[in-house]
């Protein structure tokens, strides 16, 4: 007991974005964030010390997963980014870059946090008020029998990701099969409800990303071996599959800290393979073709339905029963009792399958909403990074078919509702301060450091060191080559805002984005010829988007409000 030691008292600290440290760390992160964002962002790599696989990455999820963080205040933060990121996928770095921009732009007003989060709330609701209206002039309403809309969103999403490593045609080649992949996975009869089925990706590394491929059903990896047993595969009809999620090993299953009795008489082995005997013997009398497991098959049973001319593969896994069971029609049976006939499922064919040096069991499904997305990609690195970004994208076309709009990308959603506010603010400024016993002064402080933090996360996309402006028409995001000459005309230089709906041959008028200048009123109600013509528009997802605005302005909102950290030192 002597080598024990006393207790710690916890400590406690007050006011603790006053500390010079804390800012010094959150302007780290923020770094790190800031750098990393868009098409153009820099790769991070992110290793442990003693060991272990390095991650290259530019992706807020694995980002954020693997930074590691100690001070409360960015766990606060980092955590609150995860949240966002595993409930909507996208829109991780918005929303993280934006948090940091609040909470650095507010503390410098210096006003006290009852007045900055009061404030902070009212232009989060004008804000969200603005993009869900339909004068909005940054949103697109989709139209699901023109898929156009939703391929720019998933290119968008694709070229946001530099480490997938993806040539030109090689980016729209992948765009093009997730939005297959996801079509795929809506139901034709769908009424009052839609149920969506699942893409399942498939890694076969080590080939032409141009490789990749999109099929209706499941491709199950196997040897050759195992597929040459099981060839040829004949049938002029449905096969009958039987799926089960029980062992069929013959093992007892773990009896916890209870005891089983046996009699000296019995042996255990053989009464366990005698069952899984009787139960092949039912599943040849029910005529099934197809016998999948989730564990093991006994060697017996194997060979006892292989001499029926049943097929029978294990160690599926648990990732795919979810899907196999959408596919046959029918939920996986758990026990070895005896089988109902309407525990039976059916796939339309059978087929072997070669891509790469990889062999596949193709499960053609009758009517099922069920794919497999083979993704190729050259080395392991590439191929992590390309299987979140085309998670994150049909995540993102999920989320699209709930709330059937987007938003502009490239930073000009960012740069319009900036405009917007301040010129909100500016001529109905009444509109905030009615209830709020808040003074004008107070309000312009606010509204600055608020649309300054968005503009300051458009013009993170720029990372060479180029001009980034906005126009005094529309309020979108533009931005010039570096080194660029002191007197130009801007129309010459320029090419297309952010989104790439505009282009500089318009009658524009540009501003510096972080210079003063008069509020404007953008012009809202986007033209429908503008965004009915325009094939290669750069969107976001806007569910995401909107819950990555409420995330980031909460959460700062959080911060902000610290008065104490107190933590336990032992």
């Amino acid at each position: 007991m002597s080598r024990l030691e006393a207790k710690k008292p916890s400590s406690c600290k007050s006011e603790p974005l006053t500390s010079e440290r804390v800012r010094a760390t959150l302007c780290v992160l923020k770094g790190i964030l800031t750098s990393s964002y868009g098409p153009s962002g820099r790769l991070k790599q992110v290793h442990n010390g003693l060991g272990g696989c390095v991650c290259t990455t530019s992706h807020s999820s694995a980002l954020l997963s693997n930074l590691p963080v100690t001070h409360p205040i960015l766990k606060i933060l980092t955590t609150s980014m995860q949240n966002h990121v595993s409930c909507f996928s996208d829109c991780g770095l918005f929303t993280a870059i934006l948090c940091c921009n609040l909470i650095e732009n507010l503390q410098r007003t210096g006003l006290t946090p009852t007045t900055v989060i009061k404030l902070n709330q009212q232009l989060l609701r004008l804000c969200t008020s603005y993009l869900k209206s339909e004068s909005c002039g940054c949103r697109i309403l989709v139209d699901f029998s023109r898929p156009q809309t939703l391929l720019c969103l998933v290119r968008s999403i694709v070229t946001s990701k530099p480490a997938s490593m993806l040539t030109r045609e090689e980016t729209d080649h992948i765009s093009a099969l997730v939005l297959r992949a996801f079509l795929l996975t809506i139901p034709d009869n769908a009424k009052d409800r839609l149920i969506l089925g699942k893409s399942i990706i498939v890694p076969l590394k080590g080939q032409r990303v141009l490789d990749s491929s999109v099929f209706p059903g499941i491709l199950l990896e196997m040897s050759e071996v195992q597929l040459m047993k099981i060839l040829p595969i004949k049938k002029s009809d449905a096969f009958k599959v039987a799926l089960f999620c029980a062992s069929l090993s013959g093992d007892l299953s773990d009896t916890g800290e209870g005891t089983v009795v046996v009699s000296s008489r019995v042996s255990l082995e053989n009464a366990a393979l005698e069952q899984l005997l009787n139960l092949g013997r039912q599943l040849v009398s029910d005529h099934v073709d197809l016998v999948m497991c989730q564990k093991v098959i006994h060697p017996s049973l194997k060979q006892f339905l292989h001499m029926h001319r049943v097929i029978a593969v294990d160690r599926v896994g648990v990732a795919v029963m979810e899907p196999l069971s959408k596919v046959t029609g029918t939920p996986p049976i758990g026990s070895l009792g005896s089988i109902s006939p309407s525990s039976y499922g059916s796939v339309k064919d059978l087929c072997p399958a070669k891509f790469g040096f990889k062999h596949f069991l193709h499960l053609i499904p009758n009517e099922a909403t069920i794919c497999s997305l083979l993704l190729c990609s050259r080395n392991d690195t590439a191929w992590d990074e390309l299987k979140l970004t085309c998670q994150t994208a049909l995540h993102a076309l999920q989320l699209t078919i709930k709330e059937p709009s987007v938003l502009l990308g490239g930073g000009c959603t960012e740069t319009h509702l900036a405009a917007y506010i301040r010129h909100k603010i500016c001529n109905e400024p009444e509109s905030i301060l009615k209830d709020d016993g808040c003074t004008q002064t107070e309000l312009q402080l606010i509204t600055e450091a608020f649309c300054s933090a968005l503009e300051s996360v458009a013009g993170s996309l720029e990372h060479d060191g180029g001009e980034v402006l906005t126009d005094m028409k529309y309020g979108h995001f533009w931005s010039t080559q570096a080194e660029s000459p002191s007197v130009v005309n801007w129309p010459d230089l320029l090419s297309r805002c952010g989104c790439g709906l505009y282009n500089s041959q318009e009658e524009l008028h540009w501003s510096f984005l972080k210079t003063t200048r008069h509020p404007f009123a953008p012009q809202t109600c986007l033209p429908h010829e503008a965004t009915g013509s325009a094939n290669n528009l750069t969107l976001d997802c806007f569910t995401a988007k909107l819950s990555g605005l409420q995330v980031a302005v909460e959460t700062a909102n959080l911060i902000l409000d610290l008065s104490y950290i107190i933590e336990d030192k032992n």
